[in-house]
């Protein structure tokens, strides 16, 4: 397609989820009820609001609490960095008028949310709804980044549109150079060597645990030996903080763009906003704020000049009138001098504030222009705060969990560009079916590689995360057998941080007829597949393993493997494991829900697949819940979403799913056989 299809093609997709993200949240708000809302975990009620401070950015943080003392909050997906917003009781929360904030602190009783402006005096009172909203800005980013993009010169709308006569261009390959990391690999160094030396762009594929993020920050590194002003960027303030935090201990000069509440505590010192705070015109900023706040206050006792008593005259009009000591067009003399005076202070109100603002902007424009390195997200980047900034890099990493025009925020701040991730993992979550099926879910990294293969491609090899035994399905099945684990984890297990008598035998399942040794399950094999076949009996006294959605729901939910977790789970964490070690997952979120209902362990990470993306423990434990006659495995089918579940876990991974559904599916059905032919494979029978 051409450039002007380009642009317009992606701008429907991008407004056909940016209204089905709005679409859903208002559906939910009007459909149900907002107890019903809380008990979600996707609102709050009868809340009370409290005032705390002027917070960092001049954000006002108000704490809200259950408005009788000391209950705690609901189990919630409203979490730190979530846009919310807030209700009156009784009225619709959707409503215009409504406040929204961030969420920038939450505890067991509380949260504190940072407002742009002032609230409207309602959120300090009682029975107020706290509502999880979707965040505009970042569709509008994404909007005005394709409108840029028809500005690019004409030459690299061809490369990336893949169009052009000419591939894209790589300069001489460096022969000797000091790598900063002395422990990178032959594949990751060659990665390396091939970003520093594109003219245009490059991909860094790295499969799970081959450590892309290491690479990355080493290419920074380089980069900004040479003098170079990097953008760094990725679509979550997760993989943004974990950049921060590799370049931190390298002691770049790193700044952290984002909302204070979006950054980890850790690393709130690299942020913007602490940065700044340091900064003599910043200092001189916030003394005239409070100044103006001041002469706001005062300005309650003035006349308000309304439209009823303005009689369709100007501020200069009234100024000037006032003075004369007359009454004009029936608005007597008290009331023009009134006004006159409200109007006076609120010139000068401006004044302060517009001094406030210049006197900011110039302390952040130095910062950033004193730094080697900006970390921000996808979005983030498009802000008004790196309107003016100009990068020669773009670095972004997990670019695979970017959709395209997310990636073009970044992107196009920068002369060239490096994007690290991993196409057989999970794309872009796109909620909108037109959009998705129409290409949004696919990321730019995807794109590329198809127009253009390994000529701009280094595939990392070596991964340092999983025990070979683990790592030997996905390898086969989504790497072509190129993958090659470190040896310092090959054969890594339980056994090397958790002492286990082999000849010890503990209980069965509570409700499982076999006994299983404690040395069997937490010691014999890395791997083990659990299979329920056969227990989902269609009778209303044995069907807890048969999959089964909840009323007014679109997810699913097993009972029986939700026990089966619970149990294992226990027998974990009895024989000595840390609940900061073990991470139970599932595709679906009810499964999730249920999970965290029978198992309430401190540290314990219990969450969806697609949460867990990029993330790892020593033991994992999957339920995959489908479990129905007619062999249908839904949204499993996207292959992307196993290979994330099963290369999570290091020393230990558990799968627990009904073969007689999954092995429908070629590639579970080839995952069963693997078990099978390593002695890694289970049936549970239920008792009865």
């Amino acid at each position: 397609m051409n450039e002007n299809e380009y642009v317009k093609h992606f701008s429907e997709l991008v407004e056909l989820e940016r209204e089905e993200q709005m679409r859903q949240h208002e559906e939910e708000m009007r459909r149900l009820s907002g107890r019903t809302r809380e008990e979600k975990g996707r609102a709050f009620l009868k809340m009370k609001g409290k005032f705390l401070e002027i917070g960092l950015g001049g954000k006002y943080l108000v704490r809200f609490r259950k408005q009788n003392e000391g209950l705690t909050l609901p189990e919630s997906e409203i979490e730190v960095g979530d846009i919310v917003l807030a209700s009156r009781a009784g009225t619709a929360p959707y409503d215009a008028d409504n406040p929204r904030g961030t969420v920038s602190e939450k505890t067991s009783y509380s949260i504190t949310v940072a407002f742009d402006d002032a609230p409207p005096g309602f959120v300090y009172r009682k029975d107020i709804r706290i509502d999880l909203f979707v965040n505009d800005i970042t569709f509008q980013r994404m909007l005005a980044a394709l409108k840029n993009f028809k500005r690019l010169p004409g030459w690299r709308k061809d490369k990336l549109l893949g169009r052009g006569r000419r591939p894209p261009c790589f300069d001489e390959i460096e022969e000797e150079i000091e790598f900063f990391n002395a422990e990178l690999n032959e594949n990751q160094q060659k990665a390396v060597l091939k970003s520093l030396a594109a003219h245009d762009f490059f991909v860094i594929h790295g499969p799970p645990g081959t450590g892309k993020t290491i690479t990355c920050v080493e290419v920074i590194i380089q980069l900004v030996k040479r003098g170079y002003k990097i953008l760094a960027a990725a679509d979550s303030n997760v993989a943004v903080d974990n950049l921060v935090e590799r370049l931190d201990k390298h002691r770049v000069e790193v700044v952290r763009i984002g909302h204070p509440a979006r950054v980890i505590a850790s690393l709130r010192r690299r942020s913007l906003d602490y940065l700044v705070q340091e900064d003599p015109d910043y200092i001189n900023a916030q003394a005239l704020r409070e100044q103006a706040y001041g002469l706001k206050e005062l300005m309650k006792d003035f006349i308000v000049p309304e439209m009823r008593w303005r009689r369709g005259l100007s501020d200069e009009a009234i100024m000037r009138l006032a003075s004369t000591g007359d009454a004009v067009r029936g608005i007597p003399a008290a009331k023009l001098k009134g006004m006159m005076k409200w109007i006076t202070r609120k010139q000068k109100l401006d004044k302060l504030f517009g001094a406030a603002r210049e006197l900011e902007s110039r302390a952040i424009k130095r910062i950033i222009s004193d730094s080697d390195v900006i970390c921000a997200t996808n979005s983030t980047a498009g802000s008004e705060i790196l309107k003016a900034a100009r990068f020669d890099y773009a670095i972004i990493d997990e670019a695979t969990q970017s959709t395209e025009p997310s990636a073009l925020i970044p992107i196009l701040k920068a002369k060239r560009f490096i994007m690290a991730g991993d196409h057989k993992q999970l794309p872009p979550t796109i909620l909108n079916e037109e959009a998705a099926r129409r290409g949004l879910n696919k990321s730019l990294f995807e794109r590329l590689l198809q127009l253009y293969g390994n000529r701009i491609r280094v595939m990392l090899e070596v991964q340092y995360r999983m025990n070979e035994e683990i790592m030997a399905f996905p390898n086969k099945e989504f790497y072509e057998g190129k993958l090659r684990a470190n040896e310092r984890v090959r054969r890594q297990s339980l056994r090397d941080i958790i002492p286990i008598q082999e000849s010890k035998v503990v209980n069965s399942f509570e409700y499982a007829n076999e006994d299983y040794d404690e040395y069997e399950y937490l010691n014999r094999r890395p791997f083990l597949f659990i299979d329920t076949r056969g227990n989902g009996k269609d009778n209303d006294n044995n069907n807890e393993f048969r999959e089964r959605v909840r009323s007014g729901s679109v997810s699913k939910e097993n009972v029986g493997e939700a026990k089966l977790v619970k149990s294992i789970a226990e027998r974990f964490l009895s024989a000595g494991i840390r609940p900061e070690e073990i991470a139970i997952i599932s595709p679906y979120s009810d499964q999730v829900s249920i999970i965290r209902t029978m198992l309430q362990v401190e540290g314990l990470e219990i969450k969806t697949v697609d949460g867990f993306q990029g993330r790892e423990k020593e033991v994992v434990i999957v339920s995959f819940v489908r479990s129905n006659k007619s062999g249908e495995i839904g949204f499993l089918r996207d292959l992307r979403r196993l290979n994330v579940s099963i290369t999570r876990a290091k020393r230990k991974l558990i799968l627990i799913g009904d073969s007689s559904t999954l092995e429908n599916n070629g590639c579970y059905k080839r995952l069963i056989l693997s078990a099978k032919e390593l002695g890694a494979y289970k049936r549970v029978t239920v008792q009865g």
